[in-house]
């Protein structure tokens, strides 16, 4: 029997991890966060300080790096058994994620990581390609997106209240600029996949696109 999936897709800061992680735990699935499976490599990268146009040296370092994911009541990612969590949420990990997500040799190595997360009784899995290239067959497709000033806004809240620096209008510039790449890009394009249903969450509450997102399953 083949486990269902059902796919989050959709630009930073839509609020996909807080919502697919809420949807797993009440479906009782598995749980697949590919931005941080591409932000692992982002650290792993810049651990070993290569170029960021360097693709076979990029494909070397994915191919070696072992992850670890536990998903609790906050996601804990481990790099070849070091936590780097909190090093994922960092703007610098998420703008060379962008950066090295664009190269297909990359996305052909990460891809099968992905895919093996497929596992009874069920896959939520959450990322900006999910949908349309991971798991194009998936059985339930939710296109998750909000403005990217409602979203600049969450991520500077997140930051200030972990006592980090930042500036509301770099945010927005970097999140702009983030979009304009992921949708251009040749490989894989973030784009809303065919027969997704489509949720703008700028004036809804987290609990409102949960249970928006468990009724399309339940």
């Amino acid at each position: 029997m083949t486990a269902p999936v059902l796919t989050i897709d959709g630009p930073s800061g839509a609020g996909k991890g807080t919502v697919s992680r809420a949807v797993a735990k009440l479906l009782g699935w598995n749980y697949l966060d590919s931005g941080s499976i591409y932000r692992s490599l982002a650290v792993a990268v810049l651990n070993a300080g290569l170029n960021l146009d360097d693709v076979p040296a990029i494909c070397e370092v994915a191919q070696a790096m072992l992850l670890e994911f536990d998903c609790g009541d906050a996601l804990i990612v481990k790099l070849n058994g070091v936590d780097i969590t909190a090093r994922l949420a960092t703007e610098t990990t998420g703008n060379t994620a962008s950066i090295i997500a664009a190269y297909p040799d990359v996305r052909a190595v990460l891809l099968q990581k992905q895919k093996d997360f497929q596992q009874l009784p069920g896959l939520v899995a959450d990322g900006r390609d999910m949908g349309s290239v991971v798991f194009s067959d998936a059985r339930y497709k939710v296109y998750l997106t909000a403005s990217a000033e409602e979203r600049a806004l969450r991520r500077y809240k997140q930051l200030i209240e972990k006592g980090i620096d930042a500036n509301l209008p770099q945010i927005t510039r970097e999140i702009e600029e983030r979009d304009r790449r992921d949708s251009q890009r040749t490989s894989a394009p973030l784009t809303v996949p065919e027969g997704a249903l489509y949720i703008d969450s700028s004036n809804l509450t987290i609990q409102e696109v949960i249970d928006q997102v468990v009724n399309l399953v339940v």
